[in-house]
This record gives C-alpha cells, structure tokens and sequence, in this order.
C-alpha cells in the first residue's frame, strides 16, 4: 500500500529498464513519484539488442496510473548525461532524486582481462555515476544560489564486491570501491546545496548475478524470495524521500529482508617513532601493527 512517501517527487533511475533498476523505478512511481527511466537497452556485454525496455517500465508505470518518460542516453557519455538530467526538467520541471543504477560486467581472472573489458567496466560504472551526478548537480547548485535550495537526494550503487573485493571481478570491484569513494566526496561537498548522497551495496537476483550465482540467485518455490531485486527498492525510495535528509555519506548493504551499515576504511593502530625509519626497523613495526588490528573480512571467492 502506498503511503505518498515522494508524491511528487521527480526521479532518474539509470539503468531502469530491467532488475533492480525497473524495482526501483516502480517503486518510486508506487510511492507518487515522477519517473525518468533511463536504459539504453543493451544487452549484458554492452551490444545492442534493438530492444526497448525503458518504454516497457514507463508503461507498466502509466498503467498503474503513475508518471513517467523514457529516456535512452548513455549515461558514461558526458553530453548523454547532461540531456537525461534536461529530460527530467524538460519533463517535469524539476529534479529532486538521482538513482544511479546503471552497469555492465566483464568478468575476467586479472591475468586474462584484457584493456578493453576493463575500460567498459569502469567506463559505464563510474564515469556513469559521475556524469549524471555532475549535471545534477549543476542544476541543484543553481538552485540553491537562487534562493531555491532543494531537497535533493543521490543514491549510488556499490557492491559487496566493490566493499570486499571479489576474484575475477577486478575491474568491477575497482569501479565499485571508486563509487563508494565517490558517494563519501560527493556527499560533503554537496551539502551546501541541500543534497545528501548515499549508496547501497545490493545482493539480488539480476542479469548479472543470476548466472554467476545461479543456485544462490535461484527462486524458491515457495516462501519469501529473498534475491528478487524488488527487496533492494524500499530503502533506495526511502532514501529518496525527504524524511532521509539526515543520512549522508553513507553506504547500505541491502539483501532480502536484512538492512545494514557498511563500516567504512578507518584509522587503524599506529606507532609513531618520531622521526624517519629505517627500512630495517618496519618488519616488527608492520607485525605488531597487523597483530593489534582486526582481520580482514575475507575476499569473496577467496579460497
């Protein structure tokens, strides 16, 4: 039941035509958001399918009486992401929440990826996070300077792999912990204009994971479905809400039903000689300082 948490609202969700996006972008739409849905329609590996999924989730929205606009730029193309965020405006006026959903996989041993497949990871993944945040926030810092200071809200997607590392994904964990680093930056500076920024590390059943993990992604026959990507969605349109303005800088982890905080990189133990030390003198330096600290969460796949 919908309880009018963004009623008029106007949102981007980037890569919204399938899996977790389209969760997000009928999440919105069913709380009484306006929806800017953008894919480009590609499939998996970034070629094109001459498919039209954004078009397919604005329907699904207007039949439930919803608003929305499909929109079909390539949101790492620079000049792509300054027309979806015009779309918005263009649309509906205004912009109040930026989803950024979109991605693409490359799964690769480091010693066999090759620089194409780790230029497409990192290209859609983080340069299509910072594309879309830049010209928002262009426009939300406008706004504030004219007296119309927003409440805006980002909401950025990480990954455990990003937070943990993951082997054989060395260029999407890469792209992932840069989106984390990125949500924290983008977060303190754009507070001034009425703009938090957080990110959510989702585990749920898509187009990228349903293969990898087939058994853990696989749908049960009965029961709560704990990998279907519309659990990761009511904490992104919470997030997306007005009621979230004091949670800032921050990254979830969001699987089935469980909701947590992400510990971030932290100042750890110390040892301060007071003066420049000798290469020699760092072996028992080093021991006692990994020998006073926490272990660290393992790596996924890690033997």
């Amino acid at each position: 039941m919908s309880s009018g948490l963004c009623q008029g609202r106007v949102v981007i969700v980037t890569g919204a035509g399938r899996g977790i996006g389209r969760a997000h972008a009928l999440g919105f739409a069913a709380e009484g958001a306006h929806v800017v849905v953008n894919d480009v329609g590609a499939a998996l590996d970034g070629s094109a399918t001459g498919e039209g999924p954004a078009a397919d989730v604005v329907a699904e929205i207007e039949a439930l009486g919803g608003k929305a606009v499909a929109n079909t730029d390539d949101v790492a193309d620079f000049a792509g992401a300054q027309r979806l965020v015009a779309s918005a405006l263009e649309h509906f006026g205004r912009l109040d929440v930026l989803v950024n959903n979109a991605g693409v996989v490359r799964d690769r041993m480091l010693v066999n990826l090759a620089e194409p497949e780790w230029d497409a990871v990192i290209r859609v993944h983080l340069k299509g996070h910072f594309a879309p945040i830049r010209h928002a926030a262009a426009y939300w810092r406008a706004e504030a300077k004219a007296g119309r200071t927003p409440s805006a809200r980002v909401i950025n997607t990480s990954s455990g792999a990003g937070l943990l590392g993951s082997v054989g994904q060395s260029n999407y964990v890469a792209a992932k912990a840069g989106i984390a680093g990125l949500t924290v930056v983008a977060a303190e500076e754009l507070a001034r204009y009425g703009v938090t920024v957080n990110a959510i590390a989702p585990s749920a059943r898509t187009r990228m994971t349903e293969d990898v993990f087939a058994d853990m992604m696989a749908a049960p026959d009965d029961g709560f479905d704990a990998m279907a990507p519309e659990n990761v969605s009511p904490l992104v349109v919470w997030l997306g809400s007005e009621e979230s303005a004091d949670v800032t800088g921050r990254v979830f982890e969001v699987e089935g039903g469980k909701v947590s905080l992400a510990q971030a990189w932290r100042h750890g133990p110390a040892e301060d000689k007071g003066a420049r030390w000798e290469p020699a003198e760092l072996g028992p330096v080093v021991a006692g300082l990994v020998e006073r600290a926490p272990a660290p969460e393992p790596v996924y796949g890690a033997s």
